[in-house]
């Protein structure tokens, strides 16, 4: 079997692959905001305060913003006076996002598989499980590879992911969801690698129901923890929820990686 480096990966990863993916379908639809409309600003907000609080950046200190989404992490970073750039390959919600964008808040459409730049932030940040949508290992070695590159040395790489113990224990098979005219049906179920969510969509506004399928891997704290390692990174903290509390591998409802760059 050929192996490759990480840049001779990058080489050949073709730029169009992302419009094959569950995720790029699925993010770029209206039907993704309209499911999720109801998550929490005021929450993510004093998230992000509580955040920077603790890691006591520099004033005006550069922020990446990988896997954005509509950027309301990158308003709010923005917002306290730091310089941030939001990517995401949704090109949906780049569209969205570049509404708020001002002197020191940009926005693009960016794969996170692809090299973005190299030493150009002081802080990476990647919220709300934003990683470990990819059926092959490689790739999301080459999505953390991308963040890392992006860091300047000693600049901090912060990853927001899920606590798998704790997703599985809370899953919840199926509900459905009646939102205006449009009915969402959410099943749920994981094998030994991956949580899966599938919705049904029906609206009488189309002739067929839409389905989505949401795949996430299950990366344990072991797993992210060694690959940070291998790209020159010193994990320095983890923490368990948005309050910052220390992690507990059976309890804590997110696993949130605070790691410096070495090299």
């Amino acid at each position: 079997m050929t192996r490759y480096t990480l840049s001779e990966l990058y080489q050949r990863l073709p730029l169009p692959m992302a419009r094959k993916t569950w995720f790029t379908n699925w993010f770029n639809s209206p039907y993704y905001h309209q499911l999720y409309a109801h998550r929490d600003e005021k929450e993510a907000k004093a998230f992000i305060e509580r955040l920077i609080a603790y890691l006591h950046p520099v004033d005006h200190a550069t922020m990446l913003d990988m896997a954005c989404g509509r950027g309301r992490h990158s308003r709010t970073l923005a917002a306290l006076g730091f310089d941030v750039t939001g990517v995401d390959v949704a090109p949906a919600n780049i569209r969205f996002a570049k509404r708020y964008e001002t002197s020191h808040l940009h926005f693009e459409v960016h794969d996170m598989r692809k090299l973005l730049c190299s030493r150009c932030f002081d802080y990476v940040f990647n919220f709300f499980t934003s990683f470990g949508y990819f059926d092959q290992v490689h790739q999301n070695e080459l999505s953390l590879h991308t963040m890392v590159t992006a860091l300047k040395k000693d600049g901090i790489l912060v990853m927001d992911y899920m606590n798998s113990p704790t997703a599985s224990r809370q899953l919840v098979p199926r509900e459905e969801k009646m939102i205006k005219e449009t009915l969402f049906v959410i099943e749920r179920h994981e094998d030994d690698q991956y949580f899966y969510k599938t919705i049904t969509v029906t609206d009488p506004l189309l002739a067929t129901p839409l389905r989505f399928t949401e795949k996430v891997c299950k990366f344990s704290l072991a797993e992210l923890s060694d690959w940070l390692q291998k790209q020159g990174m010193r994990l320095q903290e983890v923490k368990g929820d948005y309050q910052l509390q220390p992690y507990d591998e059976q309890h804590s409802p997110r696993m949130i990686l605070i790691a410096r760059r070495e090299q």
